[in-house]
């Protein structure tokens, strides 16, 4: 008997996993929908690398409906709302389509208007974002023009896609103005809500070093209120203020706004409550999220995505066919951290182990973990084209496991 299995989102997650479950099921065991409201499939990764002009933004789009194999229904369409208990989902357009198992891949939503006075006076003027296309873009022009000044990177809040992005596009400017010889004139400064710059303790004494090193102020434990763009302040809600003449703001994140009406889905910021090993939602057996849609404790990125991909597979299979779930997701994730000057650093972490130095994928490998290389800067760009190519049509990365790899990695007790 065919099953109807429905994946609302065609970013990373839901591609990965339409592509990869048409590869499992013929047509006639199973159908595949595949539901999106824009035909712009961007690589997300790319974006921090736009404002810079390493990237345009004809290098990171493409057509959704391009990147799915033959036989997945491709459908353009907001989603409306849901009946997790009749296992259906209406669609902007009217249409329903009901689902023997549902994948929730819709990402995460920026909150801009969370915080008071950010889209206000100076927006895309003083005040940007570069999670988005157009913000991006609008900031590869500001750029251009920054001769001196206080320009302040701010992380509101965390979860985010990409926790190190923020890091990344700091370590970047600080690379640009020295290229473009004006960075003696200008105060590069990272304000974040953490009481470090990163989440995982060794590795923010690592970055927290290197911002050091790089003359980069960072403020920590602000927790933005406000940003008033007329006198050019970011405003926590202590009444402590960081002067700006340029923002670079990563704005607060949350899920898709149809899960908040479907009790018990959601969490408070409407990111899907799944098992953190199964992917399956707590309160409904029929439904799994993978990616930024889930409150999974662990990071909101493209490599995480497509680990997770690996277990979701088998445990959607497993699933349909009636048994028992197997497949287990060790929390991996695997992440470039860009520094500037043609160098970046590689972590490699799971939930349980710390990003370690060593080597990278295995004793030996070619990645040094945890310290700057030119290799670890063309890994990140090589991502680019094996993204379009090897992730997202489904295929299985050789040499890199689902689960992180204990090999090639200075624990604690080896490092003394």
């Amino acid at each position: 008997m065919e099953k109807s299995i429905v994946i609302l989102g065609a970013g990373t997650g839901g591609t990965i996993m339409a592509n990869r479950l048409r590869k499992k099921y013929r047509p006639d065991q199973a159908s595949i929908t595949i539901v999106d409201q824009n035909d712009q499939h961007i690589y997300q990764p790319g974006l921090l690398f736009v404002p810079f002009g390493i990237y345009s933004p004809e290098d990171i789009v493409r057509p959704r409906g391009k990147q799915l194999h033959k036989g997945i229904d491709y459908i353009q369409s907001s989603i409306d709302t849901m009946d997790a208990t009749d296992k259906s989902v209406t669609l902007g357009n009217g249409s329903v389509l009901s689902y023997d198992v549902l994948i929730i891949a819709t990402g995460s939503e920026l909150l801009f208007g969370e915080t008071e006075g950010l889209t206000g006076e100076g927006w895309r003027e003083t005040i940007f974002d570069f999670y988005t296309l157009d913000g991006a873009t609008a900031l590869a022009e500001k750029l251009k023009t920054v001769e001196s000044g206080n320009v302040v990177v701010s992380l509101t809040d965390l979860p985010i896609k990409c926790p190190v992005a923020p890091l990344e596009f700091t370590f970047l400017a600080d690379w640009y103005f020295a290229e473009r010889g004006v960075r003696d004139n200008i105060n590069l400064t990272f304000v974040t809500s953490l009481d470090a710059v990163f989440t995982r303790p060794v590795a923010a004494e690592h970055l927290g070093k290197l911002m050091a090193e790089k003359n980069i102020q960072v403020v920590s434990e602000f927790n933005t209120g406000e940003v008033d763009g007329a006198s050019g302040k970011l405003i926590s809600f202590d009444e402590r203020e960081v002067p700006f003449d340029l923002l670079i703001n990563i704005p607060l994140h949350g899920g898709a706004s149809f899960i908040e009406h479907v009790p018990g889905l959601g969490d408070p910021l409407n990111f899907v409550i799944a098992d953190n090993h199964t992917m399956q939602a707590k309160n409904y057996p029929d439904i799994f999220a993978i990616g930024d849609a889930a409150n999974l404790p662990t990071s909101k990125a493209g490599s995480v995505t497509h680990f997770e991909a690996d277990v979701l597979v088998d445990n959607i299979e497993a699933h349909l066919a009636g048994e028992e779930l197997g497949g287990s997701f060790d929390g991996h994730a695997n992440c470039f951290v860009e520094t500037g000057f043609n160098k970046a650093l590689l972590i490699d972490f799971n939930y349980e182990t710390e990003p370690l130095p060593g080597r990278f994928p295995f004793a030996g490998g070619p990645m040094p973990l945890m310290k700057e290389s030119r290799l670890n800067h063309l890994g990140k760009l090589m991502f680019h084209p094996i993204y379009w190519n090897m992730l997202l049509p489904g295929h299985h990365m050789p040499g890199i496991p689902t689960d992180m790899p204990v090999s090639g990695k200075k624990f604690p007790s080896e490092q003394e």
